[in-house]
Protein backbone atom coordinates (compact mmCIF):
# COMPACT_ATOMS: atom_id res chain seq x y z
CA UNK A 1 0.00 0.00 0.00
CA UNK A 2 1.39 3.45 -0.70
CA UNK A 3 -0.83 5.29 0.59
CA UNK A 4 -2.30 5.90 3.72
CA UNK A 5 -5.36 6.47 3.15
CA UNK A 6 -5.80 2.93 1.41
CA UNK A 7 -4.60 1.54 4.47
CA UNK A 8 -6.94 0.30 7.41
CA UNK A 9 -5.76 -0.10 10.93
CA UNK A 10 -7.20 -1.65 13.73
CA UNK A 11 -6.65 -0.11 17.57
CA UNK A 12 -7.45 -2.38 20.50
CA UNK A 13 -7.87 -1.08 24.19
CA UNK A 14 -9.27 2.30 22.11
CA UNK A 15 -11.72 3.86 24.93
CA UNK A 16 -9.44 5.50 26.71
CA UNK A 17 -5.93 6.91 27.20
CA UNK A 18 -3.32 5.63 24.99
CA UNK A 19 -5.43 3.82 22.89
CA UNK A 20 -8.02 6.49 22.53
CA UNK A 21 -5.21 8.62 21.63
CA UNK A 22 -3.54 6.69 18.50
CA UNK A 23 -7.00 6.10 17.23
CA UNK A 24 -7.10 10.39 16.69
CA UNK A 25 -3.52 10.02 15.30
CA UNK A 26 -4.19 7.54 12.98
CA UNK A 27 -7.67 8.83 11.72
CA UNK A 28 -5.67 12.32 11.14
CA UNK A 29 -3.45 10.47 9.28
CA UNK A 30 -5.91 9.80 6.49
CA UNK A 31 -6.26 5.90 7.87
CA UNK A 32 -9.13 3.90 7.60
CA UNK A 33 -9.52 2.92 11.54
CA UNK A 34 -11.48 0.29 13.57
CA UNK A 35 -11.81 1.16 17.05
CA UNK A 36 -12.13 -1.83 19.56
CA UNK A 37 -12.87 -1.52 22.51
CA UNK A 38 -15.13 -3.60 25.48
CA UNK A 39 -16.47 -0.13 26.28
CA UNK A 40 -17.92 0.89 23.03
CA UNK A 41 -20.09 3.35 24.05
CA UNK A 42 -16.76 5.41 25.11
CA UNK A 43 -15.52 5.37 21.33
CA UNK A 44 -18.73 7.73 20.47
CA UNK A 45 -16.38 10.55 19.99
CA UNK A 46 -14.13 8.45 17.72
CA UNK A 47 -16.99 7.33 15.92
CA UNK A 48 -17.59 10.97 14.74
CA UNK A 49 -14.25 11.64 13.72
CA UNK A 50 -15.41 8.32 11.06
CA UNK A 51 -13.82 5.64 13.03
CA UNK A 52 -15.39 2.16 12.97
CA UNK A 53 -16.08 0.91 16.78
CA UNK A 54 -16.37 -2.51 17.31
CA UNK A 55 -16.95 -4.42 20.80
CA UNK A 56 -13.90 -6.25 21.82
CA UNK A 57 -12.92 -8.03 25.12
CA UNK A 58 -9.16 -9.78 24.26
CA UNK A 59 -9.65 -11.84 27.10
CA UNK A 60 -12.29 -14.33 25.61
CA UNK A 61 -11.94 -15.87 22.39
CA UNK A 62 -15.25 -15.47 21.27
CA UNK A 63 -14.85 -11.64 21.73
CA UNK A 64 -11.94 -12.26 19.29
CA UNK A 65 -13.36 -14.22 16.92
CA UNK A 66 -16.34 -12.58 16.11
CA UNK A 67 -14.62 -9.29 15.75
CA UNK A 68 -12.17 -10.86 13.34
CA UNK A 69 -15.27 -11.65 11.46
CA UNK A 70 -16.80 -8.49 11.48
CA UNK A 71 -13.60 -6.79 10.40
CA UNK A 72 -13.23 -9.34 7.33
CA UNK A 73 -16.62 -8.83 6.69
CA UNK A 74 -16.30 -4.85 6.60
CA UNK A 75 -12.62 -4.18 5.88
CA UNK A 76 -11.13 -7.61 4.14
CA UNK A 77 -8.80 -7.32 6.84
CA UNK A 78 -6.12 -4.97 7.99
CA UNK A 79 -3.09 -4.06 7.13
CA UNK A 80 -2.02 -2.18 10.36
CA UNK A 81 -2.64 -3.77 13.80
CA UNK A 82 -2.14 -1.99 16.61
CA UNK A 83 -2.33 -4.04 19.74
CA UNK A 84 -3.16 -1.46 22.61
CA UNK A 85 -5.29 -3.16 25.26
CA UNK A 86 -3.36 -4.09 28.26
CA UNK A 87 -4.08 -3.50 32.02
CA UNK A 88 -1.51 -3.50 35.42
CA UNK A 89 -1.89 -6.59 37.72
CA UNK A 90 -0.29 -5.83 41.03
CA UNK A 91 0.13 -7.85 44.49
CA UNK A 92 2.64 -10.16 46.08
CA UNK A 93 3.40 -13.17 44.46
CA UNK A 94 2.64 -15.08 47.60
CA UNK A 95 -0.89 -13.32 47.92
CA UNK A 96 -1.73 -12.69 44.67
CA UNK A 97 -4.34 -15.54 43.38
CA UNK A 98 -3.11 -17.73 40.02
CA UNK A 99 -6.68 -17.17 38.38
CA UNK A 100 -6.44 -13.23 38.25
CA UNK A 101 -2.14 -13.90 37.01
CA UNK A 102 -3.57 -15.96 34.11
CA UNK A 103 -5.95 -13.54 33.72
CA UNK A 104 -3.09 -10.45 33.26
CA UNK A 105 -1.88 -12.70 30.62
CA UNK A 106 -5.29 -13.80 29.00
CA UNK A 107 -5.21 -9.45 28.75
CA UNK A 108 -1.81 -8.77 27.94
CA UNK A 109 -0.45 -11.31 25.57
CA UNK A 110 -2.97 -14.25 24.41
CA UNK A 111 -5.58 -11.54 23.54
CA UNK A 112 -2.77 -9.94 21.44
CA UNK A 113 -1.42 -13.57 20.09
CA UNK A 114 -4.58 -14.47 19.28
CA UNK A 115 -5.98 -11.43 17.72
CA UNK A 116 -3.07 -11.48 15.75
CA UNK A 117 -2.94 -14.97 14.74
CA UNK A 118 -6.78 -14.42 13.08
CA UNK A 119 -5.48 -11.56 11.17
CA UNK A 120 -1.83 -12.53 9.70
CA UNK A 121 -3.08 -14.44 6.83
CA UNK A 122 -4.33 -11.19 5.05
CA UNK A 123 -1.11 -9.25 5.99
CA UNK A 124 0.59 -12.56 4.10
CA UNK A 125 -1.35 -12.43 1.33
CA UNK A 126 -0.81 -8.82 0.52
CA UNK A 127 2.96 -9.25 1.73
CA UNK A 128 2.39 -5.70 3.49
CA UNK A 129 1.60 -4.68 7.14
CA UNK A 130 2.17 -3.16 10.60
CA UNK A 131 1.96 -5.12 13.88
CA UNK A 132 2.58 -2.26 16.82
CA UNK A 133 2.55 -4.10 20.10
CA UNK A 134 2.39 -1.77 22.87
CA UNK A 135 4.11 -3.27 25.75
CA UNK A 136 5.59 -0.59 28.43
CA UNK A 137 9.47 0.76 30.14
CA UNK A 138 7.46 -2.32 32.24
CA UNK A 139 8.77 -4.89 29.60
CA UNK A 140 12.58 -3.74 30.18
CA UNK A 141 12.42 -2.84 33.78
CA UNK A 142 10.65 -4.28 37.46
CA UNK A 143 9.08 -3.24 40.36
CA UNK A 144 8.08 -4.47 43.89
CA UNK A 145 4.81 -6.20 43.73
CA UNK A 146 4.28 -6.29 40.13
CA UNK A 147 6.08 -9.58 39.24
CA UNK A 148 2.87 -10.91 36.72
CA UNK A 149 2.57 -7.35 34.86
CA UNK A 150 6.48 -6.93 34.62
CA UNK A 151 6.23 -11.29 33.37
CA UNK A 152 3.07 -10.64 31.10
CA UNK A 153 5.26 -7.21 29.46
CA UNK A 154 8.42 -9.49 29.25
CA UNK A 155 6.54 -12.03 27.64
CA UNK A 156 4.94 -9.46 25.02
CA UNK A 157 8.54 -8.36 24.41
CA UNK A 158 10.10 -11.44 23.51
CA UNK A 159 7.08 -12.68 21.92
CA UNK A 160 7.23 -9.63 19.39
CA UNK A 161 11.01 -10.34 18.60
CA UNK A 162 10.20 -13.91 17.26
CA UNK A 163 7.28 -12.72 15.37
CA UNK A 164 9.25 -10.10 14.03
CA UNK A 165 11.79 -12.72 12.16
CA UNK A 166 8.99 -15.20 11.49
CA UNK A 167 6.97 -12.36 9.29
CA UNK A 168 10.18 -10.94 7.74
CA UNK A 169 9.81 -12.75 4.93
CA UNK A 170 6.50 -12.00 3.53
CA UNK A 171 7.39 -7.63 3.79
CA UNK A 172 5.26 -7.48 7.38
CA UNK A 173 7.01 -5.25 10.93
CA UNK A 174 6.57 -5.83 13.81
CA UNK A 175 7.21 -2.97 15.91
CA UNK A 176 7.22 -2.63 19.58
CA UNK A 177 6.82 0.19 21.33
CA UNK A 178 7.80 1.19 25.45
CA UNK A 179 5.69 3.84 26.98
CA UNK A 180 6.94 5.39 30.62
CA UNK A 181 4.79 7.01 32.72
CA UNK A 182 1.76 8.60 30.86
CA UNK A 183 -1.26 10.69 32.07
CA UNK A 184 -3.70 7.78 32.04
CA UNK A 185 -5.92 5.77 34.86
CA UNK A 186 -3.19 3.29 34.90
CA UNK A 187 -2.02 4.32 38.40
CA UNK A 188 -5.58 4.05 40.02
CA UNK A 189 -5.97 0.93 38.10
CA UNK A 190 -2.96 -0.60 40.00
CA UNK A 191 -3.61 0.60 43.38
CA UNK A 192 -7.01 -0.97 43.69
CA UNK A 193 -5.99 -4.76 43.24
CA UNK A 194 -2.46 -4.09 45.15
CA UNK A 195 -4.23 -2.63 48.36
CA UNK A 196 -6.95 -6.21 47.83
CA UNK A 197 -4.65 -8.44 47.73
CA UNK A 198 -1.28 -7.27 49.99
CA UNK A 199 -2.74 -4.44 51.59
CA UNK A 200 -2.97 -6.72 54.75
CA UNK A 201 -0.45 -8.90 55.83
CA UNK A 202 2.99 -9.55 55.41
CA UNK A 203 3.47 -7.39 52.27
CA UNK A 204 1.03 -4.53 53.94
CA UNK A 205 3.80 -1.92 54.30
CA UNK A 206 5.30 -2.26 51.18
CA UNK A 207 1.93 -2.28 49.16
CA UNK A 208 1.31 1.38 50.60
CA UNK A 209 4.43 2.35 49.79
CA UNK A 210 4.22 0.90 46.41
CA UNK A 211 0.96 2.77 46.05
CA UNK A 212 2.27 6.29 47.42
CA UNK A 213 5.38 6.10 45.66
CA UNK A 214 2.94 5.81 42.40
CA UNK A 215 1.12 8.39 43.05
CA UNK A 216 3.74 10.74 44.05
CA UNK A 217 5.55 9.70 40.84
CA UNK A 218 2.41 11.15 38.96
CA UNK A 219 1.54 13.66 41.34
CA UNK A 220 5.14 15.51 40.37
CA UNK A 221 5.80 14.58 36.72
CA UNK A 222 1.89 13.92 35.70
CA UNK A 223 3.28 11.90 33.59
CA UNK A 224 3.65 12.62 29.49
CA UNK A 225 0.35 13.15 27.20
CA UNK A 226 -1.12 9.90 25.46
CA UNK A 227 -0.32 11.75 22.44
CA UNK A 228 3.37 11.51 22.81
CA UNK A 229 2.98 7.54 22.12
CA UNK A 230 0.43 8.17 19.58
CA UNK A 231 3.05 10.49 17.55
CA UNK A 232 5.73 7.05 18.12
CA UNK A 233 2.72 5.13 16.64
CA UNK A 234 2.37 7.44 13.66
CA UNK A 235 5.64 7.67 12.65
CA UNK A 236 6.33 4.15 12.91
CA UNK A 237 3.32 3.07 10.66
CA UNK A 238 4.49 5.83 8.12
CA UNK A 239 7.71 4.35 8.15
CA UNK A 240 9.09 2.27 5.30
CA UNK A 241 11.54 0.89 7.62
CA UNK A 242 10.17 1.29 11.23
CA UNK A 243 12.64 0.45 14.14
CA UNK A 244 12.15 -2.68 16.59
CA UNK A 245 11.38 -0.59 19.06
CA UNK A 246 10.52 3.06 20.24
CA UNK A 247 11.02 4.36 23.68
CA UNK A 248 8.86 7.27 24.36
CA UNK A 249 7.61 9.20 28.23
CA UNK A 250 8.25 10.38 31.19
CA UNK A 251 11.42 7.83 32.44
CA UNK A 252 11.03 5.79 30.38
CA UNK A 253 14.73 6.62 28.73
CA UNK A 254 16.07 7.04 31.85
CA UNK A 255 15.24 3.61 33.64
CA UNK A 256 15.74 0.99 31.16
CA UNK A 257 19.03 2.63 30.59
CA UNK A 258 19.56 1.87 34.52
CA UNK A 259 18.08 -1.25 34.32
CA UNK A 260 20.42 -2.27 31.71
CA UNK A 261 24.00 -0.14 32.67
CA UNK A 262 24.09 -0.05 35.88
CA UNK A 263 23.40 -3.50 36.74
CA UNK A 264 20.30 -5.86 39.24
CA UNK A 265 21.65 -4.81 42.54
CA UNK A 266 21.93 -1.17 41.79
CA UNK A 267 18.47 -1.16 40.60
CA UNK A 268 17.20 -3.24 42.77
CA UNK A 269 18.05 -0.59 45.64
CA UNK A 270 17.04 2.28 43.52
CA UNK A 271 13.13 0.81 43.55
CA UNK A 272 13.12 -0.37 46.48
CA UNK A 273 13.88 2.51 48.55
CA UNK A 274 10.57 3.27 47.00
CA UNK A 275 9.10 0.64 48.64
CA UNK A 276 10.62 0.41 52.32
Amino acid sequence: MNTNAAKTALVTGASSGIGKAIAEQLIKDGLSVIVAARRVDRMDDLKAMGAHPIALDVSKEESIAAAVEEIVRTHGGVDVLVNNAGFALYGAVEDMPLDEARYQFDVNLFGPARLTQLLLPHMRERRSGTIVNITSMGGKIYTPLGAWYHASKHALEGWSDCLRLELSPFGIDVVVVEPGIIRTEFGHVLEGPMMKFSGEGAYATMARNVAKATADSYERSGGSPPQVIAEVVSRAVKARRPRTRYVAGHLAGLLIFARKWFGDRLFDRMVLRAAQ
